[in-house]
């Protein structure tokens, strides 16, 4: 085999695993964050208007063991019956412990709720990056201007790793619909108003001596 021929042989395998990976031409990272959400129900016995005896020290353990927090959403299943204004306080009192609200909107749990029980339900949503790191394609020269597999997935591993709130990569944060324009006005006015620093007069040191 002459010299071309067998530089051409070697070099074969290595362009074959060059177009291997995710063809990419665009600068947006095909690699991007998925959120999933996964629930946590704990059936608690009622007794009058309120939670049975030792249930509430059941409630504070489960919530305890989930080790709930930002971003986790508390919601209560009473089957609207007449003691739902009792239960509520309890489980309103025990997520005050951890910063948190009981929401209003329960998710759909499977399986019934049995009578003279209530459902506490703990929604929990995190965010990952399927698939990366992603070392498929060989880094260097694309003759198809792809970019590199693994192209995107340090940045977007980070940013699903650090959102407090992985749901705000769905559908974000909706700002205030009114603002007070005084409280606004007041950081330009102090800005405005203050003095610049070299207004003053130079302060003069010397470096000799009293003597």
């Amino acid at each position: 085999m002459t010299m071309p021929g067998r530089l051409l042989a070697l070099l074969a395998p290595a362009l074959l695993l060059g177009g291997c990976g995710v063809g990419n031409r665009d600068l947006e990272s095909v690699h991007q964050p998925v959120v999933s959400r996964a629930d946590y129900a704990l059936d608690l016995a009622v007794s009058g208007d309120g939670l049975a005896s030792g249930e509430r020290q059941r409630l504070a353990g489960w919530l305890a063991s989930l080790n709930v927090g930002y971003g986790d959403r508390i919601a209560v299943d009473d089957g609207s019956q007449d003691y739902a204004g009792g239960v509520h306080a309890a489980v309103t009192d025990e997520a005050a412990h951890y910063g948190l609200l009981v929401n209003d909107k329960v998710p759909v749990i499977a399986g019934p709720l049995t009578p003279g029980t209530a459902r506490v339900v703990v929604s929990r949503m995190t965010a990952s990056v399927p698939g990366c790191p992603d070392h498929s394609g060989l880094r260097g020269s694309d003759l198809n201007a792809n970019t590199w597999s693994n192209y995107g997935c340090a940045t977007n591993t980070n940013l699903a790793a650090m959102v407090a709130r992985p749901e705000d990569l769905i559908r974000g944060q909706q700002g205030d619909p009114t603002a007070d324009t005084m409280t606004t006005y007041k950081a330009v006015t102090t800005f405005r108003a203050k003095a610049p620093t070299g207004a003053g007069d130079v302060k003069r040191e010397s470096t000799k001596g009293g003597n």
